[in-house]
């Protein structure tokens, strides 16, 4: 179960230097291509890791852990940890109850800045899964999107020209051992302008987006070289509308002829049809 590779992050400027994290086999550094890997998160207090982000300005790596996807193999995890000197040693910034992060966005320019999507408890509701942002280097933490306690953030992107514009997507899903709802009217995308402190829903009824109670997971991405344009793509559940055209054979029995049918008309039926 430790083969899920969540996440990958790479140095734009030299290719060869990258993390690779597990869903919950740890965070790996290498800078030789891959061909050695240094495992750098093995001694903290969670091991199930959901998304990673690295400032490569700085060399800050923070991880949020916890894998996202809502299998019963997805481990939780204790909320965000922080690194400066590669993994030598990890600061703990909190959010203990985000227990599956899916997403964290760092501030292009302000590196005190960041936003986390939380996922939220798996087997049951709660109250701390959304959009969580911090503004002083994660010291303090402020849930500035909140739908309800099943529905929680699973993915983020930001615009890199204009950081005040964010999208996140919000699902709703319920997770049970005998049970699994992966769907619902509460799953959406929202988009902030003014930095993740307040946020619309952009896929209303009407906007072309499918909308709905079968709506389950959804992803979204900017285009960074022309942000107006926004991909997502979306678990949607919803029936198609049944159009085949379809030609009845009354040469052979069909379903209806047998639902009040007596023990005498059943034993007159032909049974070359």
């Amino acid at each position: 179960m430790n083969g899920r590779v969540v996440d990958v992050e790479a140095n734009p400027t030299d290719p060869t230097e990258f993390y690779i994290a597990y869903a919950s086999g740890g965070l790996f550094y290498t800078n030789t291509n891959g061909q050695s890997l240094t495992p750098i998160f093995d001694n903290e207090d969670a091991f199930s890791i959901g998304d990673i982000a690295v400032d490569w300005n700085t060399k800050a790596i923070c991880v949020g852990t916890g894998e996202v996807n809502s299998s019963r193999s997805s481990y939780s995890g204790m909320g965000v940890y922080k690194s400066i000197d590669n993994g030598k040693t990890w600061q703990y910034l909190g959010l203990p109850e985000s227990h599956h992060i899916g997403k964290i966005i760092l501030h292009p320019t302000n590196s005190n800045i960041a936003w986390v999507a939380a996922l939220g408890h798996l087997y049951s509701p709660n109250k701390e899964r959304g959009v969580y942002k911090t503004t002083d280097g994660g010291k303090t933490w402020k849930q500035s999107l909140f739908v309800d306690e099943n529905t929680g953030a699973v993915e983020m992107d930001i615009n890199p020209i204009n950081p005040n514009e964010i999208y996140a997507a919000m699902w709703y899903r319920e997770r049970r051992a005998w049970d699994w709802k992966e769907s619902g009217k509460t799953s959406a995308l929202y988009k902030s302008n003014n930095g993740g402190e307040t946020w619309k829903p952009v896929t209303l009824a009407g906007t072309g987006f499918a909308t709905g109670d079968k709506i389950g997971r959804i992803g979204v991405a900017v285009f960074p070289k022309k942000p107006n344009i926004v991909y997502a793509v979306v678990d949607n559940n919803n029936l198609k509308p049944d159009t085949a055209k379809k030609k009845t054979d009354t040469t052979k029995y069909q379903l209806d002829d047998f639902k009040n049918i007596t023990k005498e008309n059943f034993a007159l039926l032909n049974n070359k049809n």
